[in-house]
């Protein structure tokens, strides 16, 4: 991918060195406030790691110099330019809709992290959090990705950006209340399938910051592609579930299988056009 001339974004907030922990507190206002913002947004619970289970809970962070390696530096200078590269396509594309594009802050941070969506750690993978618009990414993710999941590449984890950032539009257009609000009615497998829609409809949007985004300043070079493909294959439900367990059931997915993700990407990535992006009314995911 063609990034180094490009311009960085000045919504990255880096939270390398803090140390992030946890103590008992009294009072549960806190554990009551984060548990009410999770249930409205319907973010995935996994994201809310080591919930207190006491009365209350409280995060204590201390800052520490942070001195990241040069391969870590360089990791966060290119994900600064992925994200205002999709800062300068969804702007226009806004424009197009008659709307305004409001830039999220992107949250670097290592080991653990607070969020108004709650206390995560790195296992948990990159995340957006609609409480407080922002994407929440562990450097060492990269490292899984490549290793774990076997897929390598600059654009493979610009992808992941670009997935992120989807979620946000969803948010900014109104998509993401409206399901949620949904899915907290409707029972586990029904609310597993608008889950599903949500992810894949965030993988169509990545496809169309792709499409215009190379339209425009040309970042894509050879073999771009099918690293993003295979980064979509890479962490669909299915092979994930393969992987970890040995076999896989459908009605828990919540991403969208390998072929869906790879198939959602993709529409985007060849028509450009968001109104492709309608997974809620497709009649075959």
């Amino acid at each position: 991918m063609r990034w180094r001339s490009g311009r960085r974004s000045r919504n990255v907030e880096d939270r390398r060195g803090f140390r992030v922990s946890r103590r008992v507190a009294g009072g549960g206002i806190g554990t009551i406030v984060i548990a009410l913002i999770a249930l409205y947004f319907g973010v995935d619970p996994s994201l809310i790691i080591n919930q207190s289970v006491q009365q209350g809970g409280e995060v204590v962070s201390t800052t520490q110099q942070h001195s990241g390696s040069a391969t870590e530096n360089q990791l966060a200078a290119f994900i600064s330019v992925v994200l205002a590269e999709t800062e300068d396509t969804w702007h226009e594309l806004f424009r197009r809709m008659n709307k305004t594009y409001r830039e999220p802050t992107l949250v670097l941070f290592s080991g653990a992290v607070e969020s108004a969506c709650g206390f995560a750690q790195s296992a948990t993978g990159p995340f957006y959090c609609p409480a407080d618009q922002r994407v929440y990414i562990d450097l060492s993710f990269y490292q899984d990705l490549k290793q774990r999941y076997h897929a390598p590449g600059d654009f493979a984890q610009a992808y992941v950006i670009a997935h992120e950032i989807g979620h946000h539009v969803q948010t900014l257009l109104g998509i993401s209340t409206k399901v949620h609000q949904l899915r907290s009615r409707l029972s586990k497998e029904k609310s597993n399938q608008l889950s599903v829609m949500m992810e894949l409809q965030a993988d169509c949007f990545a496809g169309i910051w792709t499409y215009h985004a190379d339209r425009s300043r040309k970042i894509l070079e050879e073999g771009d592609i099918e690293e993003g493909l295979n980064a979509a294959s890479a962490i669909g439900d299915d092979r994930m579930q393969r992987t970890s367990r040995g076999y896989i059931t459908p009605d828990s997915f919540t991403h969208g299988s390998s072929a869906q993700r790879v198939g959602w990407f993709r529409k985007g990535l060849e028509t450009g056009d968001i109104n492709q992006c309608n997974t809620f009314s497709a009649d075959r995911l």
